[in-house]
């Protein structure tokens, strides 16, 4: 006799349980039936509208055609993260997908930098960077080579809500069944303790033999019926709200996500094809919700075009993201901050993680504890890469700043941060979200400069290291006379 699984239930929709809802019946659809259960009457948090390069990969998958994805969700293209203001109040910084210059095999490109720069070079690791150059100058298209040199690595902006519809729409064409209503009562295994089935407020019972929560804060099955508990890390990351609105968008669209810190958090601004998207992440010990939203709506520079939402929460994860037969999947199992715009993504990787150990023949023990272990390890590194943001600044304009500057921060990051400014070396995590590069642009921006860089650097003389650095600039700057500005990009690609 075994358990297996042939019925999955998604309880939620929005962008969480419609991506998991695609994604498994795309993939498994042969294996399993996939029922989502969601009401209308309840609202999706629906702000995180900024992603990274992994979600082409997610759409290529399901087949989704991009000009049509483009139209559909009113996307613009990512080219990176502007960050204003966070090392201090004079000075911004890019974090962009892209590779500035070009690493030898066994040195990266910054140690070469570093030496020229030693020797009087006056350019940055920016000057190096396509991602930079074409964010900068307003350009993009993608480019067809087989040089890595000129790659131009890209995600999107995009309407969470539409995205939303646009994969309902995509599901339900793949045999996703979707039930309206509104959870009265999970029963539960009196002998396991796992759940049998969702009863809705209209008296259907929905039963599955595997659960996916995607209800939000609210953790209704892995919180509210399994109590699996929550790590709380406030200490490290002290903003505990947001106020989201949208506005009109700009004449033009930029390819970039702006990240301006304020005295008591940071704000985005996500350009769209149809309106902006605006919020402040904010420390509640530091603004009230009326300065936050007014603080907000005084810096968004076009016109709101509804009321500002506020948005409460708290940062870290559920102690548990599987647990007897319930997978917690987007904010259910936890929340950082969007600053660097994971929250799609870790969607989108916990569903690939349940695919990867999707059981055959019943849910077992390794399985689950294998997979929480490479949930908690993802989450500590994202979070990580965030606290560097807040824990290496300059500002001295406010107590939140010189808290975050003064504050103990995990001894994983610590290392990080002593290793790179010893040496200049910067070695990537296994399975990190984040790479050498990103890394490398971050403590850069935020100011951390390396006393020193690899020996290798010193292998050729410094005039035939200056003519290699001016061959590889040519080669970044070169594509920029050819490429189409962003918005016509957007124009003449969605016509297709």
């Amino acid at each position: 006799m075994t358990n297996k699984i042939k019925k999955v239930v998604v309880l939620g929709g929005g962008t969480a349980g419609w991506m998991s809802a695609s994604l498994i019946k795309k993939l498994m659809g042969k294996s399993v039936d996939v029922e989502l259960v969601e009401s209308e009457a309840i609202a999706s948090v629906g702000v995180g509208e900024a992603t990274i390069p992994p979600i082409r990969l997610f759409n290529s998958v399901l087949g989704i055609n991009e000009a049509e994805f483009l139209r559909e969700t009113k996307a613009t293209i990512k080219l990176g993260i502007k960050f204003e203001n966070w090392k201090n109040t004079e000075e911004s910084y890019f974090h962009t997908f892209g590779a500035a210059g070009k690493s030898s095999p066994f040195c990266q490109f910054h140690h070469y930098l570093k030496r020229a720069q030693d020797a009087g070079l006056k350019d940055n690791l920016w000057d190096y960077d396509l991602n930079y150059l074409c964010a900068t100058q307003g350009k993009f298209a993608q480019i067809k080579s087989k040089d890595p040199i000129i790659d131009i690595p890209y995600a999107f902006h995009f309407d969470a809500g539409l995205y939303a519809e646009f994969l309902r729409k995509f599901s339900e064409k793949i045999g996703v069944k979707r039930t309206e209503g509104m959870v009265e009562n999970v029963e539960q295994c009196k002998k396991t303790g796992n759940v049998n089935s969702l009863v809705l407020k209209s008296g259907e019972v929905i039963k599955g033999d595997l659960f996916i929560d995607c209800s939000g804060f609210r953790g209704l099955l892995i919180q509210q019926t399994l109590n699996t508990g929550y790590e709380d890390w406030g200490h490290w990351l002290p903003c505990d709200r947001a106020v989201a609105v949208p506005s009109k968008r700009f004449d033009e669209t930029v390819p970039y996500t702006r990240s301006i810190a304020h005295a008591g958090g940071w704000q985005w601004r996500i350009p769209l094809q149809h309106r902006n998207g605006n919020g402040l992440v904010y420390s509640s010990k530091h603004y009230s919700d009326e300065q936050a939203k007014a603080l907000l709506l005084a810096n968004i520079e076009s016109e709101p075009l509804a009321e500002p939402r506020i948005i409460k929460f708290t940062t870290g994860r559920r102690r548990k993201q599987w647990h007897k037969n319930v997978i917690a999947i987007g904010l259910s199992s936890g929340f950082l901050e969007p600053l660097e715009s994971t929250s799609i993504h870790l969607i989108q990787s916990a569903i690939v993680r349940l695919i990867h150990m999707f059981p055959q023949k019943g849910i077992s023990t390794a399985q689950v504890d294998e997979y929480n272990r490479q949930s908690k390890v993802e989450y500590e590194q994202i979070r990580d890469f965030i606290i560097l943001h807040y824990h290496v600044n300059q500002r001295d304009d406010s107590q939140l700043w010189r808290d975050l500057r003064e504050m103990d921060i995990p001894e994983s990051l610590a290392e990080k941060i002593k290793l790179f400014k010893e040496s200049g070396k910067i070695f990537r995590e296994q399975n990190d979200l984040f790479n050498e590069g990103s890394w490398l642009q971050v403590m850069l921006g935020q100011g951390i400069e390396p006393e020193d860089y690899h020996p290798m650097a010193n292998d050729m003389p410094l005039e035939q290291l200056n003519s290699m650095l001016a061959k590889i600039k040519a080669i970044k700057h070169e594509p920029l006379t050819k490429l189409p500005s962003h918005d016509e990009y957007l124009t003449n690609f969605c016509r297709l």
